[in-house]
């Protein structure tokens, strides 16, 4: 079957199988496949709105005892430069995000042997009595390592987190959801079915959860197809995702050396991404490793989303990816992309439209 037939396939709204993502992967034709990624985006998202949210990533700890191979960020436990932050500093870093209207806590660290349960319970039940923020934190791998520290199952950990202010949970650490691709890069890290199993259970409980994928490892075209297909079946069983958010590996600083991605690598992925995963409504853009530019362009190849504001980041930018963007900038962006920026909530309502020429009242930019 041709690269237009299965693009005219999916435009009429066929579900594609492995097969046709593998054929797209192969296939060069990726301004097709981003026109055709563009009209499904617009089938989901008709107003020609692209949405943010302004947040940061809060980096708790970078004690890490999974070693992948493709983080430049982690520290082994008892590394003389590892941390664990104060809670009066991840406090300020909360007020300091509020000030400038954020809602959003992306607070995620390395699976960290040395804490138990009890430190992230108390720590968002902190957090919860003195601020009226979302908390979107702890991906899949810290919380099986939570399971495996308090000896308690996974439903019951999610629902303890949940209970204490756990809001919904990122999808960090899904990677290339196929264990060969897994075992080359991060052998002792969980297997995508634990991952799969985590975010199914993250709805059980009451939240939601967004799904990921990191390009570059040297994977097949067939695994990413692969990994595609696990996102869509687990989205089919439980509703467990609100956004698709892909990236590429930033080899800079890691144990695992690679040529970096090209922006046409990226913009295919995204494309066929959202060609086949017809699910999950919502597609953010990645600009944190492919650049603003790079963003911008994303907005026509499927995404209705140009991701957060991320006032401070710490893992990519430990890999070399330091492109850093401003509110306002966000705002230009989506406005030269033709679209009408507007601020979001992190379960994507829309808090607030900006309108022409209009700025945001506080600006930031994003801190290491």
């Amino acid at each position: 079957m041709s690269i237009d037939q299965i693009l005219e396939r999916a435009l009429k709204g066929e579900r594609l199988d492995v097969a046709d993502a593998i054929a797209l992967y192969k296939s060069d034709e990726v301004e097709k496949m981003g026109h055709v990624a563009n009209e499904i985006m617009k089938k989901w998202h008709p107003d020609p709105v692209t949405t943010f949210v302004i947040g940061r990533n809060l980096n708790y700890t970078n004690f890490c005892d999974t070693y992948c191979r493709f983080c430049a960020f982690y520290r082994p436990p008892g590394h003389e430069e590892g941390y664990v932050l104060e809670d009066e500093v991840v406090f300020q870093k909360i007020q300091e995000t509020i000030d400038v209207g954020g809602t959003e806590i992306l607070m995620q660290g390395g699976t960290n042997p040395d804490l138990p349960l009890s430190y992230y319970t108390d720590l968002l039940k902190k957090i919860k009595e003195r601020f009226d923020i979302t908390m979107h934190s702890f991906s899949p791998a810290e919380i099986w390592k939570m399971v495996e520290v308090s000896g308690l199952s996974l439903e019951e950990v999610l629902t303890q987190l949940k209970e204490a202010g756990l809001d919904s949970v990122p999808g960090g650490g899904a990677e290339i959801l196929d264990d060969r691709t897994r075992n080359r890069i991060s052998k002792i890290k969980t297997s995508w079915q634990d991952w799969i199993e985590c975010m199914k259970m993250v709805r059980k409980v009451g939240m939601h959860g967004t799904a990921t994928m990191v390009i570059g490892f040297g994977e097949t075209a067939e695994e990413r197809a692969l990994h595609l297909q696990r996102i869509r079946d687990a989205q089919d069983e439980a509703e467990c995702f609100l956004a698709f958010i892909s990236w590429t590996f930033q080899p800079d600083n890691t144990n695992l050396k690679g040529e970096k991605t090209t922006p046409r690598e990226y913009l295919k992925n995204l494309a066929i991404s959202r060609i086949f995963i017809d699910n999950i409504p919502n597609f953010q853009s990645s600009w944190v490793t492919m650049g603003p530019e790079v963003g911008k362009q994303s907005l026509s190849y499927g995404c209705n989303d140009f991701g957060s504001t991320m006032m401070e980041e710490n893992v990519v930018s430990a890999a070399g990816a330091t492109h850093k963007v401003n509110t306002n900038q966000i705002l230009t962006l989506i406005r030269e992309a033709g679209k009408v920026p507007a601020q979001r909530n992190t379960k994507y309502d829309i808090l607030r439209v900006f309108d022409n020429e209009e700025k945001a009242e506080k600006d930031f930019v994003m801190q290491n």
